[in-house]
């Protein structure tokens, strides 16, 4: 089964290529080895966490290269996104509990958004309950963990720019592929 889903993140990773390639206007190259990231992270979701995890692998995928290629985390993914994770929530019974925690982390992000608007991007704000909701499906350990590791590869990402003298502490980087990436350990740590 890890196998087959592996197969359908090569196959979305040639998706996610396309798509982000439509939202880049630099007309930058794509990432090598995309469709084996992909593979690897669905491959991933689904041994550690479960099949419902796969789809929230592969829009996390999408969202962290079109967020790191455009500073951009299209409505146009991210919205339809909530309800397609709702739907493979579901059978695992823990759907309450996951609209809690994306609600909870929403709230989080939003007030932050609200006190520093030049800070983080709405769309952090819109990624952050579907965040909240694949690590409060899995555990509310698990949705502490992805909030905390996100948060924690940002600030360091932040740190490797001032230490590189690449930025100041007013550089804005893509800050949802961060939060997207610290999603991983709670997978894994998943049981």
């Amino acid at each position: 089964m890890v196998a087959l889903m592996a197969l359908v993140g090569l196959v979305c990773g040639d998706r996610i290529r396309a798509l982000a390639a439509s939202y880049d206007d630099a007309g930058r190259p794509s990432w090598p080895g995309l469709e084996l990231v992909c593979a690897a992270v669905a491959g991933l979701a689904a041994w550690r966490a479960g099949l419902p995890y796969v789809c929230f692998a592969v829009i996390a995928v999408a969202l962290a290269v079109i967020d790191w290629r455009t500073s951009t985390l299209p409505d146009a993914i991210t919205l339809p996104a909530y309800p397609i994770m709702m739907v493979a929530l579901l059978p695992t019974g823990e759907l309450p509990r996951a609209l809690a925690g994306g609600a909870a982390l929403t709230a989080v992000y939003g007030l932050l958004w609200l006190l520093r608007p030049e800070a983080l991007g709405f769309g952090d704000v819109k990624i952050a309950g579907l965040i909240g909701m694949a690590g409060a499906a899995l555990s509310w350990d698990a949705l502490v963990v992805a909030a905390f590791c996100g948060q924690l590869l940002g600030a360091l990402y932040a740190a490797f720019l001032l230490a590189t003298g690449r930025g100041t502490r007013h550089t804005h980087f893509p800050f949802g592929t961060f939060m997207l990436l610290g999603t991983l350990p709670a997978l894994c740590l998943a049981s």
